[in-house]
């Protein structure tokens, strides 16, 4: 991984064993890289991904995240050969201690991010998987990629956040069929749907990706990042408290740099530079 910071960068990034963290002009690039077990996840590779979401989280120069996996697969859903005691066990029992202890403190940081997140997912996006990466702003697809809500072959229910999400993303009927037949939504389809922005060849998807990323970094960042938190507290408020909101936020976006730059170039008739501030 890339160990020298970049001006984005708010110090030496660790080394990560099972991810790998490179930051380049304001975008955040984090790649799953576990190709031989398809970018499952391992304890260790969610408390990697936790870390590094909390490097992104604390640089006031990281503007945006990018999230891919390395090989042929987004990510595979979580590893429970390596759940137990010990690696190498049998699966736990108590699936939902993992979802305590891994899962959902890694879903509930990428869901409080406060910057834009791309994901790019080619393969499969499966379990856990597929809830990491519609917890991101704007998914964008390879041909080959599918989502897939597998828990119900191994007799276990959606988890990280799924049972939340899907329904609001697809609907109700929609996101039933995924839970409880548990088939693939194939690239062409989670469009249709709206699981996914935009398909692209696997060869051009993380170039596409890297273009969308680079395109949010260089936005108003704190704008964003408070659309962020008013869209998602809007999935469980009524009308009145999104309005409230809106306000509040709205007062924090107008005492920003970027607001300011906005306005400048709007009467010059110039496009605005804004420095994420």
């Amino acid at each position: 991984m890339n160990e020298e910071p970049d001006e984005g960068a708010v110090g030496p990034t660790p080394t990560f064993e099972t991810i790998t963290l490179d930051i380049d002009v304001g975008l955040a690039h984090i790649t799953l890289r576990r190709p031989q077990a398809l970018n499952s996840l391992s304890p260790q590779m969610m408390i990697e991904l936790r870390d590094a979401l909390d490097i992104v989280a604390a640089s006031r120069d990281v503007r945006a995240l990018l999230l891919s996996g390395e090989g042929r697969a987004f990510c595979a859903g979580a590893d429970l050969s390596q759940a137990g005691p010990a690696t190498g066990s049998a699966p736990p029992r108590d699936v939902g201690l993992v979802v305590e202890d891994y899962v959902n403190p890694l879903v509930r940081r990428l869901a409080a991010l406060e910057k834009p997140v791309v994901t790019a997912v080619q393969g499969a996006a499966a379990g856990a998987g597929c809830s990491l990466a519609l917890q991101s702003d704007f998914v964008l697809v390879g041909r080959s990629a599918y989502f897939l809500q597998a828990f119900i072959h191994v007799g276990l229910i959606p988890d990280g956040g799924a049972t939340w999400m899907l329904p609001r993303l697809v609907g109700l009927g929609r996101a039933t069929t995924m839970m409880m037949l548990g088939e693939r939504i194939k690239a062409e389809q989670a469009v249709e749907w709206g699981l996914a922005a935009q398909i692209f060849d696997d060869e051009a998807l993380i170039d596409a990706a890297r273009d969308l990323g680079r395109r949010l970094a260089a936005g108003p960042t704190q704008a964003l990042g408070l659309m962020r938190r008013a869209i998602r507290a809007g999935l469980s408020t009524d009308l009145a408290t999104s309005m409230q909101l809106e306000r509040t936020l709205q007062r924090e976006a107008g005492f920003t740099s970027d607001y300011a730059e906005g306005v400048r170039a709007f009467k010059a008739g110039e496009r605005p530079s804004f420095t994420g501030i």
